[in-house]
Order: structure tokens, then C-alpha cells, then sequence
């Protein structure tokens, strides 16, 4: 396991302004869109497993303005302008954790979520499972800590703590858990 320091995203980048029915507005730095009331967005979550069925959690830089030091899924960001979804992906778990893998795409979604007074994630975020059990780099400036978890022992992390993670990530788990949890088994084959 190595770790890396690079710079991979900043707020003054633009983010893809959405409406709801995911069709592009315009741009707007990615500071300015989680402001305030934040302004509506596209985004990525995405879980990976290993082989033996367990999921990569992050927990957050403390240098993140939302949510920093929580945990949440294996990699989350925002494609860039001009950039397909699919490419962001495979982009944003290189910079991250040093590797890229099979994703697959499941759902979409809208939601929104506000922070201590200090900002507002309202993201269109796309939905990726992956499984991959090779090694990799941590990217220091994203990624304070990580750990794998089996299914189990995450729900009832998420029933003892739910306050440690990310809103989106257990939004996100329990959609996967009811909807695609093939994926979550199948991981484990």
C-alpha cells in the first residue's frame, strides 16, 4: 500500500449544472455549487469489493469542506466539463486510490443535504459498482483513511454510528442493498 499527495481537484474547477432531468445548464465553479442552499449538479459515487465481498470505505480528508473526516463509499467526485461520466470514473479512481476497474452503472439519483451551516451538497449523482482485489495508492489529499468492511458489519455500523458517514453514502447503501444486491453477492463468488 503506497500514498501519493497530488493535487487532483480544486474549487475554483467547474462543475456541470444540471436540472432534473439530468440535461446540462451550464457550469459553475465547484465551490460556488456547494454554497448556500447549493446548486443542483452532477456527481459519482462509487463501491468497490474485493474477493471476498467486502466494501473499500474512505473516510474524507479533513481538508474537505463538507463532510470532512466522515466515512463514505470507495470513491466520489464530480465528472468535468466535456468529460463522458464513464471516463470521470475510471479518472477519478486512478487520482484517488491509484487504480481503475470494471465499473458497472446501476442507477441515478437527486438529492440534496446540508452541512453544519457551512455548505449544501445537491448532486444528479451516478451509481458504479466494481469489484477489485489488486493493490493501491492513497491519494493523502482526498482520502484520510480506508478500510474494507464486509456487508454485514457495515449495516450495523450504520445502525450504531449512522453520524460517521456520508448522507449520500447510505442513501446509496440501502439502495443497493434493496434494489441491486446481486451486485453486493456476487462479490463475493
Amino acid at each position: 500500500m503506497q500514498s501519493v499527495d497530488a493535487v487532483v481537484s480544486s474549487d475554483k474547477e467547474n462543475l456541470i449544472l444540471v436540472n432534473s432531468r439530468d440535461e446540462a445548464v451550464g457550469v459553475l465553479p465547484k465551490i460556488d455549487c456547494h454554497l448556500g442552499e447549493g446548486v443542483l449538479h452532477r456527481a459519482f459515487s462509487i463501491f468497490i469489493f474485493n474477493d471476498s465481498g467486502e466494501l473499500l470505505l474512505q473516510k474524507r480528508s479533513g481538508q474537505k469542506l463538507l463532510w470532512p473526516l466522515y466515512w463514505s463509499n470507495t470513491c466520489c467526485s464530480h465528472p468535468r466539463e466535456g468529460e463522458r461520466i464513464e471516463e470521470a470514473v475510471n479518472r477519478r479512481l486512478e487520482q484517488e486510490l491509484g487504480f481503475t476497474a470494471e465499473l458497472s452503472y446501476l442507477y441515478k439519483f437527486e438529492y440534496k443535504a446540508e452541512f453544519q451551516g457551512k455548505g449544501t451538497e445537491h448532486e444528479l449523482c451516478y451509481v458504479f459498482v466494481g469489484q477489485y482485489s489488486g493493490g493501491f495508492r492513497v491519494n493523502i489529499n482526498e482520502i484520510a483513511e480506508w478500510r474494507f468492511v464486509s456487508p454485514e458489519n457495515l449495516d450495523k455500523e450504520l445502525v450504531d454510528s449512522p453520524e460517521k458517514f456520508t448522507p449520500w453514502m447510505k442513501m446509496e447503501w440501502e439502495k443497493l442493498k434493496t434494489d441491486f444486491s446481486q451486485h453486493i453477492t456476487a462479490s463475493r463468488k
